[in-house]
């Protein structure tokens, strides 16, 4: 069963998790821990005044999926508003519920695709989407605020 859903290519994702340092400075900040499987995740972002993500920082403690899913955002996410991004993390959820056929359009999101059946699985997955989401929430209520 792990054979087939840790394929080489998660592996490699897993490893190549872009913007994997935390932002000094950050306009929005969220740290979601999964109740499911324990999976951790920090993401700090930087917001364009146009809401756009300027920049990215990670911090990361997940399986090789939750690594993997967070090197998918991680490549695709600068320049995405938390709305693009909350959009790519619901047909991904719908996908790994079974109601969509595809796990998304972003490169490299077919190889999530193998983690479908595995539901133990699909809150790591959802986990560095949900913790972007959150700390554009952060950004934005800082910002009305000041």
């Amino acid at each position: 069963m792990s054979g087939a859903l840790y394929t080489r290519e998660i592996l490699r994702l897993a490893v190549s998790i872009p913007h994997q340092q935390r932002l000094d400075n950050p306009d929005g900040t969220a740290e979601l821990r999964s109740r499911t499987c324990g999976s951790k995740v920090a993401a700090d972002v930087m917001v364009t005044d146009s809401g756009s993500l300027k920049d990215l920082g990670f911090e990361i403690s997940a399986c090789a999926l939750g690594q993997a899913s967070a090197a998918i955002l991680g490549a695709q996410a600068i320049g995405k508003t938390a709305s693009d991004i909350g959009a790519v993390r619901a047909n991904l959820a719908a996908f790994l519920k079974g109601s969509s056929e595809s796990p998304g359009e972003w490169l490299h999101m077919d190889k999530l695709m193998a983690a479908q059946n595995h539901k133990g699985r699909h809150a790591a997955i959802l986990l560095p989407y949900d913790a972007v989401i959150a700390a554009f929430a952060d950004a934005a209520a800082k910002q009305e605020v000041a």
